[in-house]
């Protein structure tokens, strides 16, 4: 299951619904908001009512806020059991929950470890957040609760997938995935897909967010390439292009480009493949739903491995690959 987090003020609704409809445009299934203070907590009912997908409410330190989310309606919080006071108001948290159905991610991130295990493991080490993130799960679980998701994010690749692979042999509950703090949209694409990659491809995790300093609408793009190239699930096209080489005799990467664009937003989970000479295009290209292969000054389009064009002239390429684009979303219903 796919998620993201809002960058809007929460307390701005229509702003925030905004950027909620955006998210699910590009196949957000779930998103979590921020819940600062009693302004957005008053601003959460709002959001439920009108968002289409899930919504989890991040909560930190005030319990009365975590309250306010439940009674809203949302259906998660993001919470660390252990910042948010005494045993009363941890218990008031829980039997919330227990009531409502609401489910409770205990989360831990490789900066908000406590003294304690920092001392004992030398820093925010994998065995020090896991051991963390047990304790809140212990916390939790004495109360009678177990609608409990966890995750347990650091920054180091290596130490995030270390840390899941602890917490996936230690625990039956469902793990979120993520690299924290993992960067612009290039390192943190990297970053996200070799951690998450490797853990996916072991069978672990059950939901992701990939962290981008970007509009969060950025990390859906990433989200469901990462989800296609393991197998795991399909959401809208697939592009294969070559990367260009001395053989290419066509303006390649503006008609990749072109085809980027045109396919933002569209859902089809259709297969389109961009190639820019005879040694593997026409292979790629009979393989796809849609392909063009380039040759000197000319083109050839198949559709699902027939050729049903051959272009002359590199000006007329682009339109009409664009037309028998046009004619296949429109068979499949996205325009």
């Amino acid at each position: 299951m796919v998620q993201s987090m809002t960058n809007t003020d929460t307390r701005d609704v229509k702003a925030t619904l905004a950027q909620i409809g955006r998210l699910c445009e590009r196949g957000c299934e779930a998103v979590r908001v921020a819940v600062p203070d009693d302004r957005a907590a008053a601003c959460l009912k709002a959001l439920r009512q009108a968002s289409p997908v899930p919504l989890i409410a991040d909560i930190h330190f005030d319990w009365r806020l975590a309250l306010a989310a439940v009674d809203a309606g949302f259906e998660g919080l993001r919470i660390n059991p252990g910042n948010i006071g005494s045993k009363e108001r941890v218990d008031a948290v829980v039997d919330a929950c227990k009531a409502s159905g609401c489910a409770m991610r205990i989360g831990v991130n490789s900066g908000s470890v406590e003294r304690e295990l920092l001392d004992k493991y030398g820093g925010p080490t994998p065995d020090a957040m896991v051991e963390s993130c047990l304790r809140h799960v212990a916390m939790v679980e004495a109360r009678g609760f177990d609608n409990i998701v966890l995750s347990v994010k650091s920054s180091s690749v290596l130490d995030t997938v270390a840390c899941y692979r602890r917490l996936a042999k230690a625990s039956p509950y469902p793990l979120h995935l993520g690299v924290t703090e993992a960067g612009s949209p290039l390192r943190g694409a990297v970053k996200s897909a070799a951690g998450l990659g490797i853990l996916l491809a072991e069978g672990i995790g059950d939901t992701i967010r990939v962290s981008l300093t970007a509009d969060p609408c950025e990390e859906m793009d990433v989200c469901w390439e990462l989800l296609r190239c393991l197998g795991l699930r399909r959401f809208g096209p697939e592009i294969v292009s070559c990367p260009t080489c001395g053989r290419t005799e066509i303006d390649l990467i503006g008609l990749e480009q072109a085809v980027e664009r045109r396919l933002r937003g569209v859902r089809a989970p259709i297969k389109v493949a961009v190639m820019g000479c005879v040694v593997n295009g026409p292979g790629e290209s009979r393989e796809a739903d849609l392909g063009v292969a380039g040759g000197k000054d000319k083109g050839v389009i198949f559709r699902k491995g027939k050729v049903v064009r051959s272009v002359a002239g590199q000006e007329h390429l682009l339109p009409a690959f664009m037309e028998e684009l046009q004619k296949l979303l429109d068979e499949e219903g996205n325009r």
